[in-house]
């Protein structure tokens, strides 16, 4: 199984993670970061997340990390 964590401090709400992800795991979050953005938020209640690693790989502030748990 695999989740990824998303640095909320180093989030500059780009959002370009949210359309790589290929299960749509990735939102907008209600959270404000200290840069006054909505920072993203990873969703993953069925647990289906493929740890392709996709939206970490995107992401030009590398404020994702993927973790795989098996």
């Amino acid at each position: 199984m695999s989740h990824i964590v998303i640095d909320e401090t180093k989030c500059k709400a780009c959002y370009l993670c949210i359309n790589e992800c290929p299960k749509k795991l990735i939102k907008v979050s209600d959270k404000v970061n200290k840069l006054g953005a909505h920072v993203v938020e990873f969703n993953d209640p069925e647990h289906v997340c493929l740890g392709c690693a996709m939206c970490a790989t995107r992401c030009p502030d590398m404020a994702i990390t993927e973790v795989y748990k098996g």
